[in-house]
Formats: structure tokens, C-alpha cells, sequence
């Protein structure tokens, strides 16, 4: 239930519960839930203390590492923005009037220091499975959440819907700025609509690349055959865009067979001998770390780039030959 408070604040930004599908939270992710009803994570700021010295992440300490390591131009202008927002909430939380380039800045302020334990300690988040919403325009802490989410403060909440996707251990919640998050969950649709029009290209003009395109996307390429029928290669690449194939990543899928796609029919060609090839023993890995043509004992190359450029040389147009007649050989049984 949303808390009463809440119900003036702009939905512009807000914390919202982050979950996949499929990844198991106690059948909890079957009805788009992070915890059970009524059950609530309340969390306080990260403090990280070095030689005895506390000091919180507060996203507002243009002293911290992440800013000092920021390229000369960028950091000026970051330890600007800190020192306009630190200003301007020190005016309204503590009637202390500062100007952002006063040379004694840090030493006229007297809330927001990154040491103030009495202050930073105060400063935490409750979030359950509705979403919180924030409004730093007008709420000086709802402002302060803000930059301490996006620094990192809160072990629970990612940054932004992009952050919490390509973190390794998902993270309960994230931060949603509406635009930024309806542009992520956007860009993976308009790169599958996009695969899903090239295949459906394929199908309808193409079928001969369709097959191939199968062979190098699929992992298991051997059980395409020239008798594979056209429903079962459209039906496969359609599972495979939408993150049900031997990829899972959903974008990384679409980003693949579009890649794929894209391939001249000759690269195609090859690539596909090249993957049925290794699998039938025409040609082999070594212990020397090379591959080998089995039948003339050539060597190839190091890896699948350097066998596909050895075959595109027409001086090597003989081993090529015997490939696609031996390979071919199954693709037509």
C-alpha cells in the first residue's frame, strides 16, 4: 500500500521493485512481487570507515575517489553540481546561506559533510512492493535519496533498470526515472520487432538464407538439414529472437541474429561448412592449438575467423571444395 504521503508527490521518479521472471523468489515472481504482501526493507546509507575515519556514501563529497578519478573537465563540473545542490539544501535545512565558490566552502557547512554522523546516520529508505516515489523538487530528502541511490549507497537499490539488468546478483529494487526506464525495456522490443521483420523477410523472399543463417545462429547446426522445412527454420530463429534459443539474453539474441543476418551469402556459406566441418571430423582441432583440414593434413588457421579467411582465398579453393562436397553430403541425406 502506498503511504499516505506519497499521494502529492510527482511520479516522475520513484524506487520500484526489480524482478525477473525467471529467476525462483519463492513463487513470489509469478505475481510480480519482491516480498511478501505487507513486508517491508528499510535500509541506511553505507558507511565506509578507513583509518578510523567514518565517511558515507552520499553521492554529495566532491573529496570521494569516484570523483577524483573523473577526467579534469568532467570533474569540475561535477564538484560544481555537488556544491549547488549541498548550497541549496544547506539553505533550507539549516538556514545556512553559502556561495558554491567560496574558497571556505566545506568548512562553512555544516549539515551535509560526508563525516556528519548525527546527520548521514538519519538518512535511510523503507521500499515494498509498491513503489516509492520520490520528489526532489520539493522534498530536500527525497533529493539527498536520490544522489545517494545513484551513488551507490543502498545495497538494495540499482541505479537505474539498466544497472539492475547487468548486475551479476539482481538487486531488489532499482531506481525509476520514467523516460530512462521506458527507453531500456523499449530498446530491447524495437531490436526484436526489428529481427523478427528481417526474419519474416527471410521466410517470405529468402529461404536459401534462412537455412544458412540457422546453421551459424543455432548451436546445435547439425540438425538443419536442405529437407528441414521452412515452418520448423522460422519457428526456431522466432524462439531464438525472443531469448528462448542456446542465448537467453533477449538482446543479446536479437543483437546476434541480426548480426547474422546481415552476413553476405558467401561468409554464410562458409561459416556454416566450417561449424558442420568440426563437427564431422572433416576438419579438427589439434594439440597445437591449430586447425587442420584432415584430408590433405593443411593447417587452416588458429581459430574459426582465420579457417573462414583461409577458405575465402581462392588459392585454397581445392580444400574448400572437399569441405562443401563432404559437409553437403549431410545437409542432403
Amino acid at each position: 500500500m502506498i503511504e499516505k504521503y506519497q499521494t502529492n508527490k510527482s511520479n516522475a521518479v520513484s524506487i520500484k521493485p526489480y524482478f525477473d521472471s525467471s529467476i525462483s523468489n519463492m513463487g513470489l515472481e509469478k505475481y510480480g512481487m519482491n516480498v511478501f504482501e505487507g513486508v517491508f526493507h528499510e535500509e541506511q546509507l553505507t558507511c565506509i570507515e578507513v583509518n578510523g575515519i567514518k565517511r558515507y556514501l552520499t553521492g554529495l563529497n566532491e573529496f570521494a575517489p569516484e570523483v577524483k578519478l573523473l577526467p579534469e573537465t568532467d570533474k569540475e563540473a561535477k564538484i560544481k553540481q555537488i556544491r549547488a545542490v549541498v548550497a541549496e539544501l544547506e539553505r533550507e535545512l539549516a538556514a545556512n546561506v553559502i556561495e558554491i565558490d567560496d574558497k571556505e566552502f566545506w568548512n562553512k557547512v555544516k549539515l551535509l559533510k560526508p563525516d556528519n554522523h548525527s546527520f548521514w546516520e538519519k538518512i535511510t529508505i523503507r521500499v515494498g512492493n509498491e513503489p516509492t516515489f520520490l520528489d526532489p523538487k520539493k522534498d530536500p530528502y527525497d533529493l539527498i535519496k536520490l544522489y545517494a541511490i545513484e551513488a551507490g549507497a543502498f545495497s538494495l537499490i540499482a541505479k537505474s533498470y539498466e544497472a539492475a539488468k547487468k548486475m551479476a546478483k539482481p538487486p531488489k529494487f532499482y531506481l525509476d526515472r520514467i523516460e530512462s526506464t521506458v527507453s531500456t525495456k523499449t530498446e530491447y522490443k524495437k531490436l526484436r520487432n526489428k529481427a523478427l521483420a528481417e526474419l519474416q523477410k527471410m521466410f517470405d523472399k529468402n529461404t536459401n538464407k534462412l537455412f544458412l543463417v540457422a546453421k551459424v545462429v543455432d548451436m546445435d547446426s547439425i540438425q538443419y538439414r536442405k529437407s528441414t522445412p521452412n515452418d520448423i527454420l522460422f519457428e526456431n530463429m522466432d524462439r531464438h529472437i525472443n531469448g528462448d534459443g542456446s542465448e537467453d539474453n533477449k538482446k543479446r539474441a536479437a543483437e546476434r541474429f541480426l548480426e547474422v543476418a546481415a552476413m553476405d551469402m558467401e561468409t554464410l556459406k562458409i561459416k556454416s561448412l566450417v561449424k558442420d566441418a568440426n563437427y564431422h571430423k572433416v576438419i579438427v582441432s589439434k594439440s597445437d592449438g591449430f586447425i587442420y583440414h584432415i584430408e590433405s593434413s593443411t593447417m587452416l588457421g588458429r581459430n574459426q575467423t582465420d579457417v573462414l579467411e583461409f577458405l575465402r582465398n581462392p588459392l585454397n579453393d581445392q580444400i574448400l571444395l572437399d569441405i562443401t562436397k563432404k559437409v553437403e553430403k549431410y545437409w542432403n541425406s
